[in-house]
């Protein structure tokens, strides 16, 4: 049964000025620019904010691992069986082995092996435990080395170094397991893990005012134990407020970020990628002053095992009914499904195992909600957006891919709904983006004094430095809202092609303006979305005001992929 949508407007977290009704990406509304159309006029040069540096803020959560001396495997080589070479293998009787590993990327770790010996010639080789050549090092007594590996694929190690003595005959070897950082991800079909409206997965009744509610991730059904994050798409219903819902780890402190945000008589969906906690649970607080129903629907979850990798993409257009892209021209029919095709076109390969979409519902007939799930198989109560009559609407979706390559669009209405789908990115085995979450932060808030340039000017564009120029980045899951807004528009988001060197020396080239957009906004309302947006060449990012009014931007930062 799908999630009845009651109104239209957005309610934000503390400091966020109040709601909005989103307009689909491209879809025209008074004062906004129609799908690939661009106005004319010049655009003024785009401004930024400080880089964020996303590596050092993962490092809380990069794990170290220890082997002590005590540890240490002693053996005599193989020609110190008897007489002189027996005799000398009893040498250097302290030789050992500590071991210190820390990871320092998604697939890298870096090694100290501290040395304990007598003075003599050492040779010292470290087997990182992936079939790759050993590195070898020469030593002279006790010393600390230090070497680097990073990892083709994710997974457990067991790592073994070995030092020899020849002069005494003897070898020591120590060993111990590491797991990469990064986590890839697993597709899974669109299931319903909570619903309080009936008691699916947690105690049947509203979530209280500013009380919270768990998910169970790992262990659930088809879930394994161990998961390091979730994709669910959650929904808030029920509403007789305005508030928002903040998902986290089970565990965790409470992040001062928001996921999802509503109004009184408000249901609003959102996508998020939030970290499961130790006992394999999420926690979604309620931080508005009435209590609201919660609805959480999983579409995949990530681990530390080889699966599927990220690949970010400039937003491509798959599906606009509109105009016939992608299925047949008109209205999806209430109670109808299509199906499209994503591998092997427009830049997507063979072979994916789910697609990261933009899913956008527009001048709908009646209330209602949409499904995206895997062709071939079978739609799922599970809903992905939802609407009211002539309310247009669009959420961040990823879906796994059929094994035809084809994903399936079911509208739950009774009556038609124009529907648009702009791919995002792509998970597949062959991709090596692995996800590193990071403690949410407030990455930009164009309200706060302290961004001095204020508002998003109309027609132009705020770029963001998100890495600080580390290399391996390929792109970054983030929460855009838009607020304050005095007409209709759409956010688009897009790699900036500039350096920050070229902004540093006003030399910056004008980015080509995107088609696509991430969200959408009608006047006096406020919309929120999750963006996987791409680092491009340089590590930035641009924010497209694409209406004709200055517009508030907030933007939150999860966690990034990293390719090394």
């Amino acid at each position: 049964m799908s999630v009845a949508v009651i109104a239209a407007a957005i309610g934000l977290a503390p400091g966020i000025a109040q709601a909005a009704e989103p307009v689909a990406p491209g879809v025209g509304a008074p004062g906004a620019v129609a799908p690939g159309a661009v106005a004319p006029g010049v655009v003024a040069p785009g401004v930024g904010a400080p880089a964020v540096d996303l590596v050092k803020a993962a490092a809380p959560g990069l794990k170290t691992y220890k082997s002590p001396a005590e540890r240490s495997v002693r053996k005599a080589l193989p020609g110190a069986r008897g007489g002189v070479a027996a005799q000398r293998a009893a040498g250097n009787p302290d030789l050992a082995l500590v071991l210190n590993a820390a990871a320092t990327t998604a697939h890298a770790f870096d090694l100290d092996t501290t040395v304990i010996s007598a003075d003599s010639p050492l040779k010292v080789t470290v087997d990182w435990g992936d079939g790759s050549s050993p590195d070898s090092m020469d030593a002279y007594g006790s010393t600390v080395l230090k070497s680097r590996h990073t990892y083709t694929k994710l997974g457990r190690y067991d790592v073994k170094v070995t030092v020899t003595d020849p002069a005494n005959q003897a070898e020591v070897v120590n060993e111990f397991t590491v797991m990469t950082a990064g986590s890839d991800f697993v597709a899974h079909t669109p299931t319903r893990l909570l619903d309080t409206r009936d008691g699916t997965g947690a105690v049947q009744g509203k979530v209280p005012a500013y009380g919270s509610t768990r998910v169970r991730i790992g262990g659930n059904g088809a879930i394994p134990e161990g998961v390091t994050a979730v994709a669910l798409n959650v929904t808030v219903t029920n509403t007789t407020s305005g508030g928002h819902i903040t998902a986290f780890a089970e565990g965790a402190e409470l992040p001062t970020t928001s996921n999802v945000n509503f109004e009184a008589g408000q249901s609003v969906p959102n996508l998020v990628i939030v970290p499961v906690g130790k006992n394999g649970y999420v926690e979604l607080a309620n931080r508005g002053p009435q209590s609201v129903d919660l609805i959480a629907d999983v579409t995949g979850y990530f681990t530390r095992t080889d699966a599927a990798g990220y690949t970010p993409m400039t937003p491509v257009r798959f599906v606009d009914t509109r105009e016939g892209l992608g299925t047949t021209r008109g209205r999806l029919a209430g109670q109808k499904t299509f199906g499209t095709r994503i591998s092997g076109l427009r830049g997507v390969p063979e072979g994916i195992t789910a697609v990261a979409l933009n899913v956008t519902a527009a001048n709908p007939g009646e209330a209602g909600h949409l499904s995206v799930f895997p062709g071939g198989g079978s739609a799922p109560i599970a809903s992905n957006l939802n609407f009211t009559a002539g309310q247009t609407v669009a959420n961040a979706v990823i879906v796994p891919v059929g094994p035809d390559g084809t994903i399936n669009v079911r509208n739950g209405a009774w009556a038609g709904t124009d529907v648009i789908v702009d791919v995002v990115g792509f998970y597949s085995t062959d991709s090596k983006g692995a996800y590193m979450p990071i403690k949410s932060v407030r990455m930009l808030d164009t309200r706060d004094p302290r961004w001095t340039h204020g508002p998003m000017p109309a027609r132009d564009y705020v770029w963001q430095a998100l890495s600080a120029g580390e290399l391996g980045i390929a792109g970054y899951v983030l929460n855009t809202t838009v607020t304050n807004t005095a007409g209709a528009g759409f956010l688009s988001v897009a790699p900036d092609p500039n350096t920050l060197e070229q902004y540093r020396q006003g030399s910056r080239e004008l980015p080509e303006r995107p088609t696509a957009s991430t969200l959408n906004w009608t006047a006096g309302k406020t919309v929120a979305n999750l963006v996987q947006a791409g680092s491009g060449n340089n590590g930035i990012v641009d924010f497209w005001n694409q209406g004709w009014d200055k517009a508030d931007l907030v933007v939150d930062v999860f966690g990034y992929y990293e390719t090394s």
